[in-house]
């Protein structure tokens, strides 16, 4: 694939595009229990249920809806849906400020996960004008942005929460509206009209997606991997803050810290460790050292009987970043031009919905197993869970890759 020319800023853009988007969603995360509380009139216990059919119907429209953006960007191209995307999340952020009733946090949520897909746009730019040599690099500086707006983005709305729960989605909401702006005057179309195709509903529907990908060789099996790895990472975001209080008596001071240096940690890896690993390593090195990594990393977790040997492994498990920017790299090698923002959609549906399934079901193990009804109560079986499920992605990627290794 040959990158289509653009300004020499195009990348650096669209990652400052990403990570604004990313600190505006992020902003919301401390003040989410609160605001539920408030709409809804209910205590913290009914709020936290609330809150995960909430992240149900986020992650579900996204799952639903990502390969539509991907392929309507294949058709009309990449500006157009970019900034639609940008600008309805800034809708979205000032519909959740405003909401009168549960029903309405639900409306938000919902078209966030629609217009959260701004990403899988992102990318398919990012294919556009990165030659093929350097996309494993660039997908790199994408996760970076990523994991800076989800470290910046907390720290922010903690303090802006002070002032009233709605007051930082006010602020993403304009955060978001200003991007809107600085996109519209500066952001280059990369799609020729010769390089569009039509679009077509059997190719936009998630297990369409699937399907269209049969036809590119290698895909699938990599995108299986993509799965799995998922949803054995989802066990952080789904047990973190209970298994620290649960195993360490952490306060939410404590979780907030560990969660930005892990942030900080995988950004660096990401934006920065990325391009001389694959120099050094090759795609694929890079890549099953990351899934190495993260099995590496969650027994770690579940082991540790100390602070100091959990900050041991926050630091070696940042490795776990190489593996989604690798994974999309080699998958988009795979894939003809016209089918990149096809292909991004995909990823985010896997993403989507691994992601929710695994974080439905970490959730309940650990549950499960500190209730005693297994017969003994501990913290840390979902870890050691994810580590074997984790390890069942490195064996995918070895059998799925050993006839074309390179």
């Amino acid at each position: 694939m040959t990158a289509l020319p653009a300004s020499r800023y195009a990348v650096t853009f669209v990652f400052i595009t990403v990570l604004l988007d990313m600190v505006g969603f992020g902003m919301i995360i401390p003040v989410q229990p609160a605001i539920i509380q408030q709409v809804a009139q209910v205590d913290l216990a009914a709020a936290a249920f609330i809150g995960g059919w909430m992240f149900f119907a986020f992650s579900a429209t996204q799952f639903l809806f990502g390969p539509t953006l991907g392929n309507l960007s294949d058709a009309y191209g990449r500006r157009p849906l970019l900034l639609i995307a940008v600008f309805g999340l800034g809708i979205d952020f000032l519909v959740t400020a405003l909401a009168p009733s549960l029903l309405w946090l639900f409306v938000g949520r919902t078209f966030a996960g629609l217009c959260g897909g701004s990403y899988v746009i992102a990318n398919a730019y990012i294919a556009d004008v990165t030659p093929p040599e350097g996309r494993a690099k660039a997908f790199g500086m994408m996760g970076a942005a990523f994991g800076l707006g989800f470290v910046i983005g907390p720290a922010i709305g903690g303090l802006l929460g002070a002032y009233g729960p709605r007051v930082p989605f006010f602020v993403a909401a304009g955060i978001s509206l200003l991007n809107f702006v600085f996109g519209y005057l500066v952001l280059p179309e990369t799609l020729t009209l010769e390089q569009r195709r039509s679009f077509e509903w059997a190719r936009a529907n998630p297990f369409g997606t699937f399907k269209v990908f049969s036809s590119y060789r290698g895909v699938l099996p990599l995108c299986l991997v993509l799965f799995v790895y998922f949803f054995a990472s989802s066990v952080y975001p789904a047990i973190w803050p209970f298994w620290g209080i649960a195993k360490f008596g952490w306060d939410a001071t404590m979780i907030g810290l560990t969660l930005a240096g892990f942030g900080i940690l995988m950004a660096l890896t990401q934006g920065i460790l990325t391009g001389p690993a694959v120099k050094a390593l090759g795609e694929w090195n890079t890549a099953m050292l990351g899934l190495v990594v993260a099995v590496i990393g969650a027994v770690g977790y579940g082991w540790a009987p100390s602070f100091g040997f959990i900050i041991l492994f926050l630091v070696l498990h940042a490795g776990e970043g190489f593996v989604q920017p690798m994974l999309s790299a080699l998958i988009s090698h795979k894939v003809p031009d016209d089918a990149q923002g096809e292909l991004q959609g995909g990823i985010s549906s896997i993403m989507s919905v691994s992601m929710l399934l695994g974080t439905l079901f970490f959730s309940q193990e650990f549950g499960y197993f500190m209730s005693g009804k297994a017969g003994f109560i501990s913290p840390n079986v979902a870890m050691y869970t994810s580590a074997i499920i984790s390890a069942v992605a490195a064996i995918l990627f070895i059998s799925s890759t050993r006839q074309n290794r390179a």
